[in-house]
């Protein structure tokens, strides 16, 4: 080969070589401009999102209390269980499946899948309780496990009464954000901020070779102190799960007390109801077993939740009603305010009135002939106080009825308020002014209509009703206080005072009696109202609505029942009456109003059994006709060493004491006969009969006809012999 193209060879492959190097050095250098300048702000914060495990921590929500700072909701401590795939190794893989499968219920299998993810972070069960936690933690100090095996904090929520106010409270899901009550209401208020605990890591999910961990603690969520006072609502609870037994009431019942000048809510209770610790659950047996038995799953499906959705609801602010006779309060005020109607004004009730064609029956068949107006309320007569729709004529009763708050909703802190339904002036004919004059034509909620029978007791004003009086944060300080200032004056105090008068007298003479309590001074009003929307048959809903003192109202009681069917019938004096009469017989005298007694009254009051134990039988004599009482001996003992009622206790008048004067007598027993749907005197001598004392309450106490509804001790009952058993006594079961 000659030298010529040697050489040029040699320059070719130099300039080839150089050429490479230069291109090779080249990529290099723009390769380390792109990483450092173009592209190292997102691969530096890809490799830190590769690198830190970001973990949230739950707030714990804040609690709720009664207005006595009672717990009625309330979050305890659980744990979630996690599994941490990058620290289970072959060695330990078999051991870590193995024991928490124990412990925890899950397939052994199942752990040991996903104890190989490629995770630092799976959780494998949620919310275990402490003895859980316990037994989790001494399987890994047994078994020398560090890694692997996380407890990580939470919550869950307890309703440590059980179905104690489950409708107002409501309840929480599995999330902890509640959906109903004042759970859902105030979720946002309750729930908190959540935190988070940000951990250093590897690819992997292994701690790197350095240790980082930054913890944002969680801010816990805001409590609640509600109007609810615990011990007013145990009252209204058992009185109205009693009236729904009693009536056998097919489409539950609901009942409202209200302090009159606040509006603020002190009981409010829906039967049947259900459990909020486990509100997935149908409650009533008989509703759970009939779905039990359903095969299509579809339709067992719909039947569930459609159980379950009629369990939540809570029937004092989302059902709507005819309000009945209790109507006539608002009518009554209205016709008073405007100097249409007094006292004394005189009309005719023959029985019926015909409008427009229409003939419109009173309850009671051939009227009541002439009476006053205050006697048309006390009579209850739907002729009179058709009259006076007539007088007051749409224009001004529509006004009246948005005045009272009919027209729009109350606004009470609870989710669900359903909306009135309603005719306006203008649509409404004649007949439609008639019939809604005594609580027929429109449909309200029961919220509305003790809202407005606030008014009328406390001087016209139209109340906010509220459930929640604070918020507190964590730290206990008040964040937020409920208003209590009235919405504006309805009617003037005048109209209030005299109203007030008018439904005194209907509670101890007129048709609302049921609900009379001797020395309370009840102003009260029934209401019985046709389901005119049921067409395969005849519905009714019976009512009581009153509040106490009647010269000084302090607290209202609504109380309503959907579709009775018991023995009393489904007029609200016999029905609702005595849920009233029972209910604020403790209630009044807890909340602290006091009593004043007419003679008449005094008369009738129970007395004070004198204390015998000690006495000779001859002495035990002489102390009990000293006190109008007779005795019985048991015993062939020389002292007396115990008695029923018991030293101090309550006594009927002309009541007997028995006396017990050895040990074998005491064991004595008698069994509580049936005292129901008797008269007075009837009732008396069957309780003579049977070895008990009878304490009355209810309209036998104002002198009138009645009948017993009800007994505080059931039929059957082995009882000591002179044991005082609580009769309820309403009229007969015609009674509007």
């Amino acid at each position: 080969m000659a030298k010529g193209t040697t050489v040029r060879m040699w320059h070719r492959t130099v300039f080839i070589l150089i050429f490479l190097v230069t291109v090779g050095f080249g990529a290099v250098v723009f390769s380390l401009v792109r990483l450092q300048l173009i592209d190292g702000s997102s691969l530096q914060m890809r490799a830190t999102e590769q690198q830190l495990k970001d973990t949230t921590l739950t707030a714990k929500r804040g609690t709720i209390y009664d207005c006595n700072k009672k717990e009625l909701a309330k979050s305890a401590t659980v744990w979630d269980v996690v599994l941490e795939p990058a620290f289970i190794t072959d060695e330990n893989r078999e051991t870590i499946a193995g024991g928490l499968s124990k412990i925890l219920g899950i397939s052994r299998d199942e752990i040991m899948t996903r104890s190989r993810k490629k995770t630092y972070y799976d959780k494998i069960a949620g919310k275990v309780e402490s003895d859980v936690r316990d037994a989790i933690l001494k399987f890994k100090t047994e078994n020398n496990i560090t890694n692997g095996i996380r407890l990580v904090e939470n919550y869950r929520r307890y309703y440590p009464y059980g179905s104690f106010a489950a409708t107002v409270l409501g309840f929480t899901g599995t999330d902890s954000q509640g959906l109903a009550g004042v759970e859902a209401e105030y979720d946002s208020q309750l729930t908190g901020t959540a935190g988070r605990l940000v951990t250093a890591k590897n690819a992997v999910g292994t701690d790197m070779n350095f240790q980082y961990e930054q913890e944002v603690p969680a801010q816990d969520g805001d409590s609640l102190v509600l109007t609810i006072d615990e011990v007013v609502q145990h009252y209204v609870e058992k009185y109205l799960a009693e009236g729904i037994t009693n009536n056998k009431v097919q489409n539950r019942g609901c009942a409202i007390v209200m302090n009159v000048k606040t509006g603020a809510i002190l009981g409010m209770a829906v039967k049947g109801d259900f459990d909020p610790n486990s509100p997935f659950v149908v409650a009533d047996a008989q509703q759970a077993e009939a779905i039990s038995k359903i095969t299509d799953a579809a339709q067992k499906k719909a039947a569930q939740q459609a159980a379950l959705q009629e369990q939540w609801r809570n029937k004092c602010i989302s059902d709507t009603y005819y309000p009945g006779s209790v109507f006539k309060i608002v009518t009554g005020s209205a016709a008073m305010e405007e100097n249409l109607v007094n006292e004394n004004t005189v009309f005719n009730c023959p029985g019926s009135l015909t409008i427009d064609g229409t003939t419109v029956n009173d309850w009671k068949r051939g009227g009541f002939g002439h009476l006053t107006f205050a006697q048309g309320i006390c009579n209850s007569s739907n002729v009179v106080f058709m009259q006076v729709g007539q007088k007051l004529g749409a224009k001004l009763f529509y006004k009246y009825f948005g005045a009272f708050g009919f027209t729009g909703k109350t606004g009470i802190d609870l989710p669900g308020e359903s909306r009135s339904l309603f005719y306006t002036a203008e649509q409404m004919k004649p007949i439609d002014l008639a019939v809604a004059s005594f609580g027929q034509t429109n449909k309200i909620t029961p919220i509305q209509m003790i809202t407005a029978a606030c008014a009328v007791a406390n001087g016209g004003y139209l109340v906010q009703p509220h459930v929640v009086s604070e918020i507190l944060d964590a730290s206990g300080n008040i964040v937020k206080t409920a208003s209590t200032s009235p919405k504006r004056q309805v009617i003037s105090n005048d109209t209030s005072r005299r109203m007030s008068a008018i439904l005194q007298q209907d509670a101890t003479t007129g048709t609302a009696k049921s609900g009379y309590i001797a020395g309370y001074r009840v102003a009260g009003k029934t209401g019985t109202s046709e389901k005119t929307e049921i067409k395969t048959s005849q519905e009714y809903i019976a009512s009581y609505c009153g509040f106490a003192p009647a010269d000084d109202p302090q607290v209202a009681m609504l109380v309503f029942y959907d579709e009775p069917h018991g023995p009393a019938g489904y007029y609200g004096s016999p029905v609702a009456g005595p849920t009233f009469l029972g209910a604020m017989t403790q209630i009044l005298p807890y909340l602290g109003v006091e009593p004043k007694y007419s003679e008449e009254e005094l008369e009738k009051l129970d007395g004070k059994a004198p204390d015998m134990v000690g006495q000779t039988p001859a002495q035990a004599k002489n102390t009990a006709s000293k006190a109008g009482l007779s005795v019985k001996i048991y015993g062939s003992g020389e002292k007396v060493i115990s008695q029923v009622p018991e030293p101090g206790k309550s006594v009927p008048k002309n009541g007997t004491v028995v006396l017990f004067t050895d040990q074998k007598s005491v064991g004595q027993t008698v069994t509580v006969p049936d005292l129901t749907r008797l008269s007075l005197s009837e009732a008396n001598q069957k309780a003579v009969d049977a070895g008990v004392n009878i304490s009355i309450t209810g309209a036998a106490l104002t002198g009138s006809a009645a009948v017993s509804t009800a007994q505080d001790v059931a039929a059957g009952t082995k009882v000591a012999p002179g044991t005082v058993v609580t009769v309820t006594f309403s009229e007969d079961n015609k009674v509007r």
